[in-house]
């Protein structure tokens, strides 16, 4: 880069503090993804944002705080997403239908979210519990899921007594795991879970079991 350009890129990053922080969060997404909390540098980090370990330290405090941050970026992307699927304007079963789509589709586009969870689970959560706000955005799907719940039961279209809690793990337990395993998984039973017409049968296939589930009258 000339010198230049260099003094227009300082320029930039210093009139657009907030773009330089995406900036390095979105890489450092990629970098912790692929090496995990231990084998990401932050050298590399602030070499393919252009960028200083002086200049991602003062907006992050350490390489645990810049860590936490990409977390929270993670899940600030999903309960996003489910926010602007207006759930309580649909019928509870198309709600429910909606939402479990969402969730599938966006494990499937967004594997770094699957690996960042995966690696905080090696780390026992310790990071996350230090973050009041991962807690509050998840506090969000939970109340979602209870609202859609408790219309579809009034209506008398759900008859199972299931709770939220329960309920979201079901449904992310299957659209987690078909990205988490999709190697392991893929090389034993040759099996390539992005293919089309395999990823829309897994799609339609939770919404239909989950679906089935909630509506039918459990057994005394």
């Amino acid at each position: 880069m000339g010198k230049m350009a260099k003094l227009v890129e300082r320029e930039s990053r210093k009139n657009d503090p907030q773009k330089t922080k995406e900036d390095i969060l979105n890489i450092a997404t990629e970098e912790f993804s692929a090496f995990g909390l231990s084998g990401a540098r932050v050298d590399a980090i602030a070499e393919k944002t252009r960028t200083s370990k002086r200049m991602i330290y003062y907006y992050f405090g350490s390489k645990e705080g810049l860590y936490l941050a990409v977390l929270e970026k993670a899940y600030r992307k999903i309960r996003s997403l489910e926010a602007d699927l207006e759930l309580a304007d649909l019928p509870p079963v198309e709600a429910l239908r909606t939402l479990i789509a969402s969730t599938f589709d966006h494990d499937e586009k967004n594997p770094d979210f699957v690996r960042l969870v995966s690696i905080e689970n090696i780390h026992h959560a310790s990071h996350m519990k230090r973050s009041s706000e991962i807690g509050e955005l998840n506090l969000s799907i939970v109340r979602t899921i209870d609202e859609i719940l408790d219309r579809g039961r009034r209506e008398g279209v759900f008859r199972r007594d299931i709770d939220a809690i329960d309920l979201h793990m079901l449904i992310s337990a299957f659209c987690f795991f078909r990205v988490s395993n999709r190697y392991t998984f893929g090389t034993i039973f040759h099996r390539e879970l992005s293919e089309p017409d395999l990823y829309n049968r897994h799609k339609q296939m939770i919404a239909d079991a989950v679906t089935a589930y909630v509506t039918c009258q459990p057994k005394l």
